[in-house]
């Protein structure tokens, strides 16, 4: 492969705090919940195209900075635009009303994945917009499932699950997009001091931010959304189906490795075999899995937390479950679950009839955003590894949902502000 010289080819630095050498007068507007993408208009976040850009930020979240590199090494042209022959979406998901109402989707772009369909004459027309979501097919393979066959707990019927035990499922990434307005106003704070907390806490990476008040929507440097769907994609968004989801925040330790001092894993693979079962019953189950390591307090703060727990006096203790957390981090949880549940519109839900989680985070944002649930499921008692005792015990006392009798009250614990913790 040939290098490419990107310091000959980018003789001078180009600030985005100067708006009159960047932006050029017919950058697109957006319009932020217009019912139609062309009332909305593309979100145009690129580099290679600076006279239609009208985002701060850029495209693939944390993955920008590897881009980054691949420019400066040479193994990229920094004018590249991307072919996006066959790549649309092999499900039809959407429109929903949810779409066209701004106090739902504030987080990502609802037409992300159908840019290509929407503004194909402003592709052609030279504007570098981009996909910010994407949708395939694929399938599932995972031991415990097997497990789960071969004891005929799942029936193999060669429609949901192959005769080799594979599973068949639609999936979906989906790239942050928040509307800034709309974020500050979900987290009941103004938007100057939303722009000013981001552009302090990355160091001062993004100037517009500050120097662009007319910019309202961004692309943030943080991990995508994965959502697997089980069961006929036709009935995505249907409310006349069964629906069991699972709302799943990333713990790689156990989600990967099996670590089991979380009922991560476990959870998780509980929530896939109850999403199978709904498509079976000719319904439909959704995982969705959001990038938000250790509490979205990092993977680093969460091994620290692990040390502290294990080492403190009396050993690992529910009582001081969170306060560990707290003392290391200077909070228990940065999850925040206020914009977890725009994924779930951007599907059209309006019904949760299964919901596989015993948060109480979660569910207040999930029914406070308006989707009725109508059941919570918690994780089977025998799905529970040993050393997860304490991080379970701790969360029921927190106010996590258990419909089991005698679990330790929330009067006996320290430090409990009501805040649950990683499933």
């Amino acid at each position: 492969m040939t290098k490419i010289d990107y310091h000959r080819r980018k003789n001078h630095i180009v600030l985005t705090s100067h708006p009159h050498f960047i932006y050029a007068a017919n950058a697109p507007d957006i319009h932020w919940g217009a019912k139609t993408p062309k009332e909305r208009g593309p979100v145009i976040a690129s580099f290679s195209n600076k006279l239609h850009r009208n985002a701060i930020g850029s495209h693939s979240g944390s993955y920008t900075i590897y881009r980054a590199l691949a420019l400066a090494a040479g193994q990229m042209d920094p004018d590249h635009r991307p072919d996006l022959t066959n790549t649309d979406p092999v499900a039809k998901i959407g429109p929903f009303p949810s779409w066209s109402d701004p106090e739902k989707m504030v987080s990502i772009d609802p037409w992300g994945h159908l840019i290509g369909e929407a503004f194909s004459k402003e592709l052609k027309a030279g504007m570098d917009i981009r996909p910010t979501i994407a949708v395939t097919r694929a399938h599932l393979a995972m031991p415990e499932l097997a497990q789960v066959m071969e004891r005929g707990e799942i029936p193999i019927d060669g429609k949901v699950v192959k005769p080799n035990k594979d599973v068949f499922v639609t999936k979906a990434a989906l790239e942050p997009v928040w509307y800034l307005p709309g974020v500050a106003k979900r987290f009941g704070i103004e938007e100057i001091p939303l722009r000013k907390a981001l552009f302090e806490e990355t160091g001062g990476m993004f100037p517009e931010l500050i120097t662009r008040p007319d910019l309202k929507v961004m692309l943030p440097p943080i991990g995508s959304t994965s959502v697997y769907i089980f069961g006929d994609p036709k009935l995505i968004g249907r409310s006349d189906v069964e629906t069991t989801v699972r709302v799943h925040d990333e713990c790689n330790g156990s989600d990967v490795f099996g670590s089991d001092i979380c009922t991560c894993r476990p959870y998780l693979v509980h929530g896939i075999e109850e999403c199978i079962k709904t498509a079976q019953r000719g319904g439909i189950g959704y995982i969705v899995y959001f990038r938000k390591e250790g509490r979205a307090l990092g993977e680093v703060t969460k091994f620290l937390v692990y040390n502290a727990r294990k080492r403190q006096k009396g050993g690992d203790s529910a009582t001081t479950y969170f306060h560990r957390t707290e003392c290391v981090a200077g909070v228990q949880d940065m999850r925040f679950q206020e914009l977890m549940p725009d994924t779930l519109h951007w599907m059209g839900l309006t019904r949760i009839d299964n919901l596989i989680s015993m948060s109480n985070m979660k569910y207040d944002a999930i029914v406070g955003s308006g989707i009725e649930v109508v059941r919570r499921y918690e994780i089977p008692p025998h799905k529970i590894p040993g050393d997860a005792s304490v991080e379970m015990e701790a969360k029921k006392a927190a106010g996590y949902f258990a419909k089991e009798t005698g679990v330790m009250k929330a009067d006996k614990l320290k430090h409990v502000k009501g805040r649950s913790l990683h499933e």
